[in-house]
């Protein structure tokens, strides 16, 4: 056999698994990058524009709110006192307690407020609003 150095039929006794674990790594961080523009996109939620938006905020969780004002945590359906608890919740693990607001463009101001005084009533302080990026 061509290339073969050895006259020996003997079967590849050892399977070397560090190229699979390679692939399994990158897989996991890309996964872990692109979770939280998942959710937000699963709801079908068109976000504004803004030049000055920012990619890679790390948050604890994603807030959103579709064109009928519906509020979901973390891409599940909730109320506003299912979201104060929560938020409480989350408080009581961590005591920075990050939050993404996702609102749709078309959602009333007053209603993205509501949520952001939530946050602030539940001691919330690090949290932004999700944008496109672009003009």
């Amino acid at each position: 056999m061509a290339g073969s150095t050895s006259d020996d039929d003997e079967p590849v006794a050892g399977i070397n698994v560090t190229p699979l674990v390679d692939v399994v790594l990158v897989c996991l961080v890309a996964l872990m990058v692109t979770a939280t523009d998942l959710a937000a996109q699963s709801l079908g939620v068109e976000l504004p524009r803004a030049a000055t938006g920012q990619d890679g905020e790390k948050t604890t969780l994603t807030i959103a709110l579709d064109v009928q004002s519906v509020l979901y945590l973390d891409g599940t359906r909730i109320d506003e006192g299912a979201l104060r608890t929560a938020v409480r919740s989350a408080h009581d693990k961590s005591p920075d307690v990050r939050a993404t607001v996702a609102a749709d463009g078309r959602v009333p101001h007053a209603e993205v407020v509501k949520v952001m005084d939530l946050l602030r009533e539940e001691r919330v302080s690090h949290f932004s609003l999700q944008v496109r990026k672009g003009g």
